[in-house]
């Protein structure tokens, strides 16, 4: 699962339409370099028991920052960015 983690970090890319959605859902209007180096932290930080692979997402939830990030298993293209509801 390491490689995983490693794949997705080497691999992981972005929309358009991505970042405004993340700004959206979190409620911020950070530009789309701080929203990659954030996401790139977060999934550095981030043990790997919590990436799960449901269907063709991986879901990374990291409950420092509060956060649950989906990303597509095949183009390694982030869908989301959700707060995790406590």
């Amino acid at each position: 699962m390491n490689t995983i983690k490693t794949e997705i970090l080497d691999k992981l890319c972005y929309t358009d339409l991505v970042y405004q959605r993340i700004n959206k859902k979190l409620k911020t209007n950070f530009s789309n370099d701080h929203i990659e180096s954030m996401l790139a932290t977060v999934l550095n930080e981030t043990e790997l028991n919590f990436f799960k692979k449901t269907g063709k997402n991986f879901y990374v939830s990291n409950e420092i920052n509060n956060i649950r990030i989906t990303i597509n298993s095949y183009t390694f293209r982030v869908i989301t960015v959700d707060r995790i509801v406590k």
